[in-house]
């Protein structure tokens, strides 16, 4: 076990904990809250107006609500989630005497051999 009483062994993380505090309640305090919410036109779809935002439509004049593109951001996260199935896919995978047999193998086929509860 790590021996923390040496000089700074807590001090340090409590002062780095305290000093966040300090700033995010100074932050909090000094901000003004006295303006009226903004909100959206009523007859504007936000939903809709999220995929022009997505794919970066909004300079084509078909989004009602201007906003920034975020076509960066989507296909980063695109790529990341096609990275993790292809990554859990890789994983479920299993080596018997040297071939890669499916993860569920046998659970849900009898390998196409006679007999068993087949009509």
């Amino acid at each position: 076990m790590s021996d923390d009483s040496g000089p700074g062994g807590r001090l340090v993380p409590a002062a780095a904990v305290g000093l966040l505090f300090v700033t995010l309640a100074l932050t909090a305090l000094s901000a003004d809250f006295t303006g009226g919410a903004a909100g959206f036109p009523a007859d504007a779809s936000v939903v809709h107006n999220i995929g022009y935002a997505l794919f970066n439509l909004g300079e084509y004049d078909v989004a009602t609500i201007p906003s920034e593109g975020f076509l960066a951001a989507f296909l980063i996260a695109a790529v990341a989630l096609d990275v993790a199935v292809d990554g859990a896919v890789y994983l479920a995978k299993r080596e018997e005497g040297g071939s890669i047999i499916a993860a569920v193998g046998q659970a849900f086929t009898d390998g196409g051999r006679d007999g068993g509860d087949r009509p």
